[in-house]
């Protein structure tokens, strides 16, 4: 890898993603017009978070080096016609010097949900009264990745010291707004407080904005914006009214009785008095009138559908602005019990000026209001109907400001008589029995009363259903030797032939030019070959892009010989993760880029996301995430979109097709229900598998079908007694049966598998049971790991041993190979080849401690991380550690290797709980000479010991 094509941001994508944080900013309450900031106002800014602000939740969703970063801070400074409380700030910027900012260490996960907040006397507040009129309050959280939230202070409620500054603050201004630089809803109990002299007048979400997001919410506070975000999730008056909450947590499983009842579709259902601020609600610094010109049914190729002609004016006097149009409908009860409303369809305008107006045409097909019976209660088991009655459609600004619209001048759409719109079969149903919420008698609001009933249970064979649909073995035409393994043939049901394939010559590239049939190609390789295919590499390999989480393709000398390249993959969503410094654009958080409610601008984010993957090498990113928002206790909502399937897939498939466009790809993870990050790896989602359908693989659903999505990755967790990562039913099944999906299925990192069958215990080395559900790649073995077998899978013991089939593994093989076609890393030439890293010699005064030359060298960096060396004759040579970290397996922790102050590897690991392991780093080419040997950024619960100077040539 060319080191010198890496780690240079694309021109123009941070000052873009500005722009997109600025829109996704949610205004909540704004009385008196405190917002914005007009010119001319003096401002006093309370709160750490307005210099330590947060760009991005924690983990691998946020790990981009970046060239720079705003503050809220410094970005009001930078608006000429306001005038910061500067005596204020000194203040701050005094006490944060003795008050740094905790990331916990450095360690995976450690960083806590909060800082330590400067405690304001009523000396201070009562000063920057004396400046100013107006004051702004910035409260700051993380969370993140093996990082949950809590319905603790500090966490999702505010802390002490958080309360006591508000209090303090509105003591003496009557003008008071509060930035919430979150990254996901928190309890907003406080808003309201009576213990405030003053009450708090405005209240906006700005989120995390990425590395422009300080300079973004800036421009909205200082109207150079005005805000048009809108909430994608339900905010409750407590953690507590969620209906997931009482289930969450668990270590072994997570019931999700709560079923379709999600977010609003429960509270609007059940219990409406619970919603503190409703589902889509957002306000503006102007006023827009809605009406709707025309609402009809248009029949086409693919069914009724709904249009919706609706005109917005802007109705203020001074702000420019973009308002949101929401269809929402509601279905009858009828057998199945359906929620009071559910999105169906929604627009955003243009900016508008005062007095300024915009029809949009927004269309909703009819058949989305369909339910999935997974009872058969209807009469019509494993499929999508509308249930004969009456659907009402409804359009507004949020689900609360809808009013009912009347279809071709009626009340409602009639459906006569129950409608099949899909007829599908039974999956990934639960094995146990539970119960699920399901409306009962309706109450004098229009609620409903909540009952439960049973959850419908698996009652088919997988094991048929696999039998019944293995591929068969592509078998050479040349001339082969046929093995005839007697265990085979002794079991009919796994009787194949075993053979040692014949080299044709074929290259992958014959296939792109069709001088051979993939099927051709694929049987040139063999067991071994295979086996080696479906194993990825990482994270930070020494052959792609360094400092990025994988290498997958071409791992193999041999593989590589039969030219297929060697692809790559790099953490996301929010920008590319390169672990050793290299910088990258990190763009704003999920939860924000949904807020906008404007997916034509996401896309064009991401096209320029896309532009800058492929001017790094870098063929796919692990992004967008698109799992359910079931919990504000989740602490990877930064990363997911609502807790709307709907908004859900519209956005990811905004995501995939900005990448695409922009020359790579994306993966959308994780598959399924990563609805948790404690226990992750283990907790079971029992949910049936209505919920399943219409909620947590809708998205994907949706991804996959409008966005043309190639890249899945499947989630650590069980769903419903089956690990996501050979859970054959999510994999085949669904993903490439129903949905059509074409493109690659990984695992996610380090993930375990159990018997795609009967389920039971899990393990990494089961990647037999992977490969039977078509999951296509174990993602990772250790570098240099796959030709070896590092971690002593099972797959081809379980060819030998007739528990999985030749034709099962070349179906992945071809998968792999089908993509890597289309992949950047096929037009790439160093994709087909290592190429050394080469270091000029340095000069140093003092006497190296080791001296290159004989075969190897270790060089100790345990006590001392920096070391000269002396090379006696040039060469190549092949670098290697000896390394350990103290945390779980899922625990990530990295440093960088520099020779002469250039980067040339990154070194990154998972736990190894204390275990000593050795790691094969990159080739390097070196000069007779002098060269310092520096670890730089070494995070803290990683060690090393040596570094390997190994000659190669």
């Amino acid at each position: 890898m060319t080191q010198k094509k890496t780690g240079i941001p694309l021109e123009g994508f941070a000052e873009f993603s500005r722009k997109a944080a600025a829109e996704g900013a949610v205004l909540l309450k704004n009385e008196g017009m405190v917002l914005p900031v007009k010119p001319g106002e003096r401002v006093s800014i309370f709160g750490r978070i307005q210099k330590n602000y947060y760009r991005s939740g924690t983990g691998s969703g946020g790990s981009v080096n970046v060239a720079y970063t705003t503050n809220l801070l410094d970005g009001m400074r930078s608006k000429k016609n306001i005038i910061v409380n500067e005596e204020l700030a000194a203040v701050y910027e005094k006490w944060l010097i003795n008050n740094p900012f905790d990331n916990g260490g450095g360690v995976w996960a450690g960083e806590p949900w909060n800082q330590k907040e400067m405690p304001i006397s009523e000396e201070i507040a009562g000063a920057a009264r004396k400046q100013s009129d107006k004051a702004i309050i910035v409260i700051g959280r993380t969370a993140g990745e093996d990082k949950d939230n809590d319905d603790t202070p500090g966490s999702c409620r505010l802390t002490e010291e958080e309360q006591a500054m508000i209090k303090a603050v509105t003591g003496y201004f009557e003008q008071t707004a509060v930035v919430l630089n979150v990254s996901n809803i928190i309890d907003m109990s406080w808003l309201d407080s009576a213990e405030y002299k003053y009450p708090i007048k405005s209240v906006i979400y700005s989120w995390q904005g990425g590395m422009e997001g300080g300079n973004a919410i800036a421009d909205v506070l200082a109207g150079e914006v005005t805000p048009s975000g809108k909430l994608t999730d339900t905010i409750a008056y407590s953690i507590q009214d969620y209906p997931s909450t009482k289930n969450y947590g668990g270590e072994d499983k997570n019931l999700y009785q709560e079923d379709i009842y999600v977010g609003y579709r429960y509270f609007e259902t059940f219990c409406p008095e619970k919603v503190h601020f409703e589902f889509g609600y957002g306000i503006s610094y102007t006023d827009f009138s809605s009406t709707v010109l025309k609402a009809e049914k248009v029949r086409g190729n693919g069914g009724d559908y709904f249009e919706f002609q609706v005109k917005v004016k802007n109705e203020g006097g001074t702000y420019s602005g973009k308002e949101v149009v929401e269809v929402y409908y509601e279905a009858p009860q009828g057998k199945l019990g359906r929620p009071i409303r559910a999105l169906g369809a929604f627009g955003k305008t243009a900016l508008l000026k005062s007095g300024e107006e915009e029809v949009l045409i927004i269309k909703m097909p009819a058949a989305a209001m369909a339910a999935y019976d997974d009872s058969g209660v209807t009469g019509n088991p494993y499929c999508y109907v509308l249930e004969a009655g009456e659907y009402r459609l409804y359009v507004g600004s949020s689900i609360k400001k809808a009013s009912l619209v009347k279809i071709d001048g009626k009340e409602s759409y009639q459906v006569e008589k129950l409608t099949v719109i899909e007829k599908l079969q039974q999956a990934m149903a639960p094995t146990e029995d539970f119960t699920r919420l399901k409306p009962g008698k309706k109450k004098e609001n229009g609620s409903y009363e909540i009952t439960y009933e049973s959850v419908p249970k698996l009652a088919y064979s997988i094991e048929e259903r696999i039998k019944n649909n293995l591929p068969e073995d592509i078998e050479d035409t040349g001339n082969v030797k046929y093995l005839q393994d007697k265990k085979h043939l002794q079991n009919e049901k796994y009787s194949r032939n075993m053979k040692q394939p014949q080299d044709k010559g074929y290259l992958l590239k014959d296939v792109a030019e069709k001088k051979a049939t993939m099927e051709e190609f694929i049987s040139q390789l063999s067991n071994e070959d295979l086996a080696a295919l479906v194993r990825g590499e990482g994270m930070c390999h020494p052959s792609v892009t360094p400092g990025t989480a994988s290498a997958f393709g071409g791992v193999t000398d041999r593989l590589l010989s039969f030219g297929i390249p060697l692809a790559c993959t790099s953490d996301g969503p929010s920008g590319i993760r390169m672990d050793g410094g290299y910088k990258a654009t990190q763009v704003p958080i999920g939860t924000l880029l949904a807020a906008t409610w404007n997916p034509e601008l996401v896309e064009e984010l991401y096209t320029l996301e896309g532009k800058e993957l492929l001017s790094n090498s870098i063929d796919m990113l692990l992004g967008p995430g698109l799992n359910i928002r079931r919990s504000p206790l989740n602490g990877r909502n930064f990363e997911y979109f609502s807790e709307d399937p709907l908004i859900t897939g519209k956005f990811a498939s905004a995501v995939v097709k900005g990448i695409m466009k922009g020359g790579s790809n994306a993966t959308l993870k994780h598959f399924a229900c990563n609805n948790q990050e404690k226990f992750r790896a283990k907790v079971d989602a029992v949910v049936s598998e209505r919920a399943l359908r219409e909620i947590y693989l809708k998205g994907f659903e949706i991804a996959v079908k409008e966005g043309g999505a190639n890249g899945v990755m499947t989630s650590y967790n069980p769903v419903n007694g089956h690990w996501a990562a050979s859970n054959y039913d999510l994999t085949t099944t669904i993903l490439r049966e129903e949905w059509g999906f074409q493109g690659i299925v990984m695992t996610d990192w380090w993930a375990i598998m159990n018997d795609v069958v009967s389920g039971g215990a899990a393990d990494r080395k089961n990647t037999h049971f992977m490969v039977r559900a078509q999951n296509d790649l174990y993602m990772v073995v250790s570098n240099f790991g796959a030709e070896v077998n590092a971690y002593r899978d099972l797959t081809e013991e379980a060819l030998k041993e007739g528990t999985l089939t030749r034709g099962e593994l070349q179906r992945c093989a071809k998968n792999i190979c089908e993509f890597l076609l289309k992949s950047p890393s096929f037009k790439r030439e160093e994709s087909f080849s290592e190429e050394a890293v080469f270091v000029e010699p340095g000069n140093f005064d003092r006497k190296a401690g080791n001296i290159l030359e004989g075969d190897d060298t270790l060089v100790p960096v345990l006590e001392t991380p920096q070391s000269v060396i002396e090379v006696k004759e040039a060469g190549f040579f092949r670098l290697m550690v000896k390394i350990r970290s103290f945390g779980d397996e899922l625990a990530q922790t990295s440093c960088s290797l520099l020779l002469n102050d250039t980067q040339v590897a990154t070194i990154q690991i998972g736990g190894t709980d204390g275990h000593w392991i050795k790691q094969k780093l990159v080739k390097v080419e070196l000069k007779e000479g002098m060269y310092s040997v520096e670890l730089k950024d070494v995070k803290q619960g990683l060690e090393i010991e040596w570094v390997e100077f190994k000659r190669i040539s």
